[in-house]
């Protein structure tokens, strides 16, 4: 990268800590518009009876599209522990890039944090969503349910931080989300060699990232904590991910049938988990899913301007032309296959100095969406400003590494 955009790249994280000091560590969420009973109620209503929930979920549609700001209105802010993850990491990055004590004293408070909002009622470490989550395809998933789509980003925040200081603490808390993994997180066999996983302990599985996400850790876990049980468990779920790419190279949301979304960041968490496994473990397979997942995403993921697209298939109509969240499971992707795809080097400067350009504020923080008239310009820390945050970090360390 050119050192004038990695200079731009460091004053940016640098004022978005400052924004963060200054703001807190509680936000609004992309759900908040439905987190709350008003918003949860018609969001139940639209997916039992679309007819009758089309009205009553316009007003937050409407909000969404034209008063952002509005969903103080419907819920409150909280704390989201995939964010808290995605700060650790980001500032696991900025210390072992700087060497600097503030940074690694940032990673190990939220990691402290996370210790303490892991779900309740369960043995062994696992994290959800703070509010209750209306779903088309499994109702209403209760606040503290634990996700595989939470849960792996705590296990790598834990693992990074491991990896620079030794600490046995963290160690105890990975093996203990590994046995989550195993023991709460059920599997379907959808071919002889292959398995889908859940989602939460609690339904039919089917979602491929999920099982992607999944796949990683166990991989991860299997190779830090010597365990072949982990592998064993990962290897099917590899499989599955592998044998539901479509044969022009991209993914659906899931194989269930009904959602065969193709969207750009659910798109980047497979590709991510497959080159994340692909550091790990020899698997020509994989190798050859990531060149062919590599080759659609180019090709159907960016507009004219090589700048991120949501959708190449849209579940339905959307409200905003841009989405953050694209652009930092972009640049994390782009960055993991670094001198591996000519085409996603030359995405990341053009991904990055578009952010840079138009995407923070004066304040340090991020716009959360380009919407068709204006911006969406809540600062939410799932949605995605821990993300970027951990992506521009992870750029940063990276040049460093490489220099």
């Amino acid at each position: 990268m050119e050192p004038l955009l990695l200079r731009q790249t460091r004053d940016s994280v640098q004022r978005f800590e400052d924004w963060l000091e200054g703001y807190g560590e509680v936000s609004f969420d992309h759900q908040s518009f439905f987190a709350g009973p008003i918003g949860g109620k018609a969001k139940t209503l639209y997916y039992r009876n679309p007819v009758l929930g089309i009205p009553a979920v316009a007003p937050m549609i409407l909000c969404e599209a034209f008063v952002p700001a509005a969903r103080r209105l419907f819920w409150k802010p909280q704390r989201f522990p995939i964010a808290d993850a995605h700060y650790a990491m980001g500032f696991t990055l900025l210390a072992q890039t700087f060497g600097e004590r503030r940074h690694y004293e940032k990673a190990v408070h939220f990691l402290e944090v996370l210790e303490e909002t892991r779900s309740p009622g369960y043995e062994h470490f696992c994290w959800g969503y703070p509010f209750d989550w209306v779903t088309s395809a499994n109702g209403t998933i209760p606040s503290g349910t634990p996700l595989i789509t939470t849960t792996p980003y705590v296990f790598e925040a834990f693992s990074q931080a491991y990896r620079m200081d030794k600490n046995e603490k963290w160690l105890a808390v990975m093996r203990s989300i590994a046995e989550h993994a195993i023991q709460d997180i059920k599997d379907f066999p959808t071919s002889p060699s292959a398995s889908s996983c859940s989602y939460t302990p609690f339904d039919q599985g089917g979602v491929i990232n999920a099982s992607a996400y999944r796949a990683f850790m166990l991989t991860s876990a299997s190779v830090q904590l010597s365990d072949e049980r982990y592998w064993k468990v990962a290897e099917r779920n590899i499989e599955f991910v592998l044998q539901s790419q479509q044969s022009n190279g991209s993914w659906y949301y899931s194989m269930d049938g009904k959602r065969d979304f193709v969207d750009h960041f659910h798109t980047c968490f497979v590709l991510k988990a497959l080159a994340k496994i692909d550091q790990l473990t020899a698997h020509q397979g994989v190798r050859d899913g990531i060149a062919r997942g590599v080759s659609y995403y180019v090709n159907n993921l960016f507009d004219e301007k090589g700048l991120p697209k949501p959708f190449s298939k849209a579940p339905r109509m959307t409200v905003y032309k841009r989405e953050l969240y694209d652009y930092a499971e972009c640049i994390n992707l782009c960055v993991l296959l670094k001198d591996q795809f000519c085409e996603l080097d030359r995405v990341l400067t053009i991904v990055v100095e578009d952010l840079l350009t138009y995407w923070q504020k004066a304040d340090g923080s991020f716009r959360a969406r380009k919407l068709f008239l204006g911006w969406d310009n809540v600062p939410m820390h799932r949605w995605a400003q821990s993300q970027v945050f951990r992506s521009l970090s992870f750029l940063q360390f990276s040049e460093d590494a490489k220099s």
